[in-house]
C-alpha cells in the first residue's frame, strides 16, 4: 500500500487543543495516498509540456492535483463545482504554460491559476457551503482518531466555513500546505504583509468559534 503523505505545517498554530488539533489537522489536510515522490518534477517534462505535450502536461496534473484539489474543495464545498473547476484551471494552464518563465515555482503559478478559477467561479454562483468532512474526498480512515472528540468534525466544518473566503484560503495555503508568507502573496496577489494579517484574523476567529483561549 502507498505510504501516507500528508502536507507539512510550518507553525503550529495554537489554536485547539491538542487532541482538538490532530482532529482538525486530519479533515483539513485530507491526507492522501500517494506513493512517495521526488521533491521537484523533472524539469524535462516541464519543457515538453510547455510545446504542448498532453502526455507531459498530464504528468504534471498528476504531480500537483494532490495540493490543488483539496484548495479548490474547500474553498468550493461541493465536489461536481471542484471538478468543474479544476478542468477549466488545467485548460487555462496547458494553454498558458508556454508563456511560464519560471519567475515563481510550477506549483505557486498553479495554484494561482486554481485559485483564480475557484473565486471567479464563487463570484458567478451561489455563495460557497462548506461540506462536512465526511463530504469530502476520500482520506485515509486511520487518521480518524476515536480519541480526538473535544470538537466535533461539525463545528470545525462550521468555523472554517464561516470565514471570508479570503482568510479561508490564507489557512489552506500556509496552515495546510505548508507555504510561507511570500509563496502565499504571490498566490493570492497580495504582500506576504497582508498574508500575515489575514492568517491572524483567520487564527482568531477560529480559535473564537471553537470556544478556544488564544
Amino acid at each position: 500500500m502507498a505510504d501516507v503523505v500528508v502536507a507539512r505545517l510550518p507553525l503550529p498554530w495554537r489554536i485547539l487543543p491538542h487532541r482538538s488539533w490532530h482532529r482538525f489537522r486530519s479533515w483539513l489536510l485530507f491526507a492522501v495516498h500517494e506513493p512517495q515522490r521526488e521533491a521537484e518534477l523533472d524539469p524535462a517534462i516541464v519543457r515538453r509540456a510547455q510545446d504542448h505535450d498532453p502526455q507531459a502536461f498530464a504528468q504534471i496534473v498528476r504531480f500537483h492535483e494532490p495540493r490543488l484539489r483539496p484548495l479548490a474543495y474547500r474553498l468550493l464545498g461541493d465536489r461536481d463545482r471542484t471538478d468543474d473547476i479544476l478542468q477549466e484551471a488545467y485548460v487555462k494552464a496547458f494553454r498558458s504554460l508556454g508563456r511560464f518563465r519560471g519567475e515563481s515555482s510550477l506549483s505557486t503559478w498553479l495554484y494561482r491559476i486554481t485559485y483564480n478559477a475557484c473565486m471567479d467561479e464563487l463570484r458567478r454562483q451561489r455563495p460557497v457551503t462548506l461540506a462536512s468532512p465526511a463530504d469530502g474526498p476520500e482520506r485515509p480512515s486511520a487518521l480518524a482518531d476515536p480519541a480526538d472528540t473535544a470538537v466535533e468534525r461539525g463545528d470545525l466544518a462550521a468555523a472554517l466555513a464561516a470565514l471570508p473566503t479570503e482568510q479561508r484560503a490564507v489557512v489552506l495555503l500556509v496552515d495546510a500546505d505548508g507555504l510561507d508568507y511570500s509563496e502565499a502573496g504571490q498566490v493570492l496577489g497580495i504582500p506576504p504583509g497582508t498574508v500575515g494579517s489575514r492568517l491572524s484574523r483567520a487564527r482568531a476567529a477560529l480559535r473564537a468559534a471553537l470556544g478556544v483561549e488564544g
